[in-house]
């Protein structure tokens, strides 16, 4: 959002009232930061892909907002769908062309064809697509934050704790590509669920909606979301069937894109019981999840040995890994008896734990956000992502950096990381910076500036980070590290 006139807000979704609500506001849990402020890459969208092109990109990776396509409920649209009576998860979902021409008749057109023709001038430029389902916010008919924090979630709209949003996901997930099939062959269903679970419900203080603590919501968000990947994975199997690209392997080849897999590490790496809490918290974070998609086995106790196989939770064909910064944790006892698995709790100056501008206890330099930089974790993440035997890309991967001092380092010294993993043989197949522009972040709105390009959020006008976007744009032209950059970056920087 963030055009001038204001013709193009949406405000049907969860974070629209979460990030003005008076009391979120009032306790800084929110900055007061309003979306409808922003950038404006609604309409800007051809400048930013000629900036992308500028810099030598050939991969774009964007997100449909799930309000925009459906600001009214779907929920009338009625399918079939098999419950396993066992465990409470939804099996199967039936939807038939007819449900998905009454779910067109009740979509957002305006939407659909912004859309496509944003997409369509993606193609043109020649970007490969990546398009994305949920980037953490849903349509307010389905989740009401505020409600939901002040019922303790008792309402009815309230997100992933409730398995109607596991069908409504589906629903949106088959109409994606029975609209979007033709001109998309590579699809993301989430992108980092694990966000959703972990600040929403166990960190009431973080500034995600609900912003409740609860660990019994927790657990069910988290088997709501590996069932709606599952479903949605099949969904746009079944209705993607037309390739987009010469080059693609299928019609549709469908991932997840997740952060911080692999990269918890134990405080005291001799201490037998802090290396089970690092085992544990990467397990509860990443390992979990992505068993569940790729090898149906899925942790039902939350205590990493209790498995049971549900073949109807297999699917994912690629990996995105997110990564940022590393974590630190040490033993305590297990804090909620139903999640033994959290038996770790996150030591301070590392990690995401640091102090902003200041330099962690390993002496390595800490961005405007807090969090240090730690190149060796993209190597290690890469690693522990080719565990899951699917080809892996680096989706996400900056630093929030407004003088531009610790940028150009930061990417230099991670893509050599990445490189490195390529040399010994892990599968990687390409890296995606964040943000080709500044953006909102959040719960912490527009101060922290993720960009290779400035962003006046006044003019809206697209700025360069002169040495960063120098440095990228030689890497990405060179299809990697240079030996001038090693030496100017790596070497004497």
């Amino acid at each position: 959002m963030g055009d001038r006139l204001r013709r193009h807000i949406d405000p049907n979704t969860d974070w629209w009232y979460w990030v003005r609500d008076e009391y979120n506001i009032k306790k800084g849990l929110v900055s007061g930061d309003l979306p409808e402020d922003g950038i404006n890459s609604y309409e800007l969208y051809e400048r930013d892909q000629e900036i992308a092109k500028d810099l030598g990109l050939n991969t774009y990776r964007i997100g449909i907002e799930w309000s925009r396509v459906f600001p009214w409920p779907t929920t009338f649209v009625d399918v079939e769908y098999e419950i396993d009576e066992s465990y409470g998860l939804v099996k199967d979902v039936k939807i038939s062309k007819d449900a998905l021409e009454k779910l067109d008749e009740i979509a957002n057109q305006r939407e659909i064809i912004y859309y496509r023709n944003l997409i369509n001038s993606l193609r043109k430029r020649g970007f490969k697509v990546i398009l994305n389902l949920n980037h953490f916010t849903l349509p307010i008919w389905l989740h009401d934050p505020i409600e939901s924090r002040e019922k303790a979630l008792t309402n009815k709209r309230n997100g992933w704790v409730s398995e109607r949003s596991v069908i409504e996901f589906a629903k949106f997930a088959a109409y994606l590509a029975y609209k979007f099939g033709d001109i998309v062959d590579m699809w993301s269903t989430f992108n980092e669920p694990m966000v959703v679970v972990e600040l929403g419900y166990l960190a009431p203080y973080s500034g995600f909606p609900p912003g409740v603590m609860n660990p019994e919501a927790a657990k069910l968000v988290m088997l709501h979301m590996i069932n709606a990947h599952a479903l949605a994975y099949r969904m746009i199997k079944k209705f993607d069937r037309k390739k987009a690209d010469p080059e693609s392997k299928e019609p549709a080849e469908i991932g997840i894109i997740y952060n911080n897999i692999g990269v918890t590490y134990p405080f005291n790496p001799k201490d037998s019981k802090d290396l089970q809490a690092s085992d544990n918290a990467n397990f509860f974070h990443s390992g979990l999840f992505l068993t569940a998609i790729h090898r149906g086995k899925l942790n039902i106790e939350f205590d990493g040995e209790t498995f049971v196989y549900l073949p109807y939770l297999k699917g994912n064909d690629w990996l995105g890994v997110n990564y940022y910064t590393r974590e630190v944790v040490k033993y305590q006892d297990p804090m909620f008896p139903s999640i033994p698995l959290i038996s770790f709790k996150g030591v301070p100056d590392y990690g995401y734990g640091c102090r902003p501008g200041t330099t962690s206890k390993d002496g390595n330099p800490v961005s405007d956000i807090g969090w240090e930089v730690y190149p060796k974790g993209m190597y290690d993440s890469i690693v522990a992502a080719n565990e899951y035997g699917v080809p892996v890309y680096v989706t996400e991967n900056g630093i929030a950096d407004s003088k531009d001092v610790l940028r150009p380092y930061y990417i230099a010294s991670h893509i050599e990381a990445m490189e490195e993993a390529y040399e010994n043989g892990y599968d990687v197949r390409g890296y995606l910076h964040w943000a080709l522009t500044d953006n909102y972040e959040w719960a912490l709105g527009f101060r922290m500036r993720f960009g290779l390009y400035e962003v006046n959020l006044i003019t809206k006008e697209r700025k360069p980070r002169k040495k960063s976007v120098r440095v990228f744009r030689e890497i990405v032209i060179n299809n990697g590290l240079t030996s001038n950059i090693r030496k100017e970056i790596l070497e004497e920087g």
